[in-house]
């Protein structure tokens, strides 16, 4: 379960920020956001909360 990130503490690029917000707007899943991004679900959770974006709950 332990999954690594190498990227660890990384600053967000304008592209990743871009693609966050598509990926949230079609109403991706933060599982599928998180690995689509390579970026942890926390790491994703704080950016789209920090920019005012809600991520789908998997139903």
């Amino acid at each position: 379960m332990a999954e690594r990130f190498e990227r660890h503490k990384q600053a967000w690029t304008a592209d990743e920020i871009q693609k966050l917000h598509t990926l949230a707007k079609k109403g991706m899943a933060l599982k599928a956001i998180a690995k689509a991004l390579t970026r942890s679900e926390e790491s994703v959770k704080t950016r789209a909360k920090a920019d005012g974006l809600s991520i789908a709950k998997l139903r």
